[in-house]
């Protein structure tokens, strides 16, 4: 079964590049909330959520963004209009500010000036936004990345691998980089959109916070700990449930066409929220 309110439905849906799966064909839905995918460098991300932003298409099946079809162009230009989407590697842009890129991307957006001044402010850019992209450091040119992506208010979000710079080797030698920025900037990603799916090289890096983590290895999608052993016990112990600022809703079981249950589920019965899980034998897994 997929959840009623998956942002992201695929049926059937393999993605192919040089010839080999990225991603097998599976069935799978992305629900509400925070979706982390890791994986190592090469192993597909990028391609993943590119076909998630409609700037691909899937090599089989069948891919639904936000209800719409994305095999038709009518479908294509209806959910581009709801995503949000940073690609990796932001291109430090020369003689372009700050405050110019998110206004160009709120004209491209057709959006109007107002919001991009509404969203410099909600990500605390002000004082940056005369500056130019390539003279930022890390974290403030990931923050203008977000405030361009999001700055038409999107229902979809989807960021990759925005903290590669901060988790490059000697980030943490430079002004707000390294794990402090992080620890600023993820209550800033998780309140982006009702869905926000971003990727990461390393789990590590998305454990803790993300609601659903997710790893992507050899052409298949497996669920892995979404928190570390010792977030969760704190967590409990200071009586509180992990903060977000929407309720997620669980999303489908996955099922790759023509294959067996496998000992592990893999993304059955994906998170624990409201949703009951899927009986024993009703096919929810590999």
């Amino acid at each position: 079964m997929i959840a009623e309110h998956s942002a992201i439905v695929a049926r059937g849906m393999g993605v192919r590049r040089g010839g080999r799966w990225l991603l097998r064909p599976v069935t799978f839905g992305v629900p509400e909330g925070v979706v982390g995918v890791a994986g190592p460098p090469g192993v597909g991300k990028s391609t993943l959520l590119a076909t998630f932003a409609t700037l691909r298409r899937p090599h089989t099946g069948a891919l639904n963004i936000l209800g719409h079809d994305t095999a038709h162009a009518a479908g294509v230009r209806a959910a581009r209009a709801r995503i949000g989407y940073l690609p990796g590697r932001l291109s430090r842009k020369q003689n372009m500010t700050a405050g110019e890129f998110v206004s160009y991307a709120a004209y491209y957006q057709r959006a109007g000036a107002s919001a991009a001044r509404d969203v410099i402010a909600r990500l605390d850019l002000a004082e940056a936004a005369g500056t130019e992209l390539s003279l930022l450091p890390p974290d403030v040119r990931l923050r203008a990345g977000v405030a361009a992506a999001c700055v038409h208010s999107p229902d979809l979000v989807l960021l990759d691998d925005p903290f590669a710079e901060l988790c490059a080797p000697g980030a943490g030698a430079e002004a707000g980089g390294g794990a402090a920025a992080m620890a600023e900037l993820i209550p800033v990603l998780r309140s982006l959109a009702p869905t926000v799916v971003v990727t990461a090289d390393a789990a590590g890096t998305l454990t803790g916070w993300c609601d659903l983590l997710l790893g992507l290895s050899r052409g298949r999608l497996t669920e892995l700990p979404a928190r570390s052993a010792a977030r969760v016990p704190a967590d409990r112990a200071a009586g509180r449930r992990v903060p977000h600022p929407r309720d997620a809703r669980a999303p489908a079981a996955v099922r790759e066409p023509g294959r067996r249950r496998a000992a592990r589920p893999v993304l059955a019965q994906l998170t624990r929220f409201r949703m009951p899980r899927a009986p024993a034998g009703s096919g929810a897994g590999v």
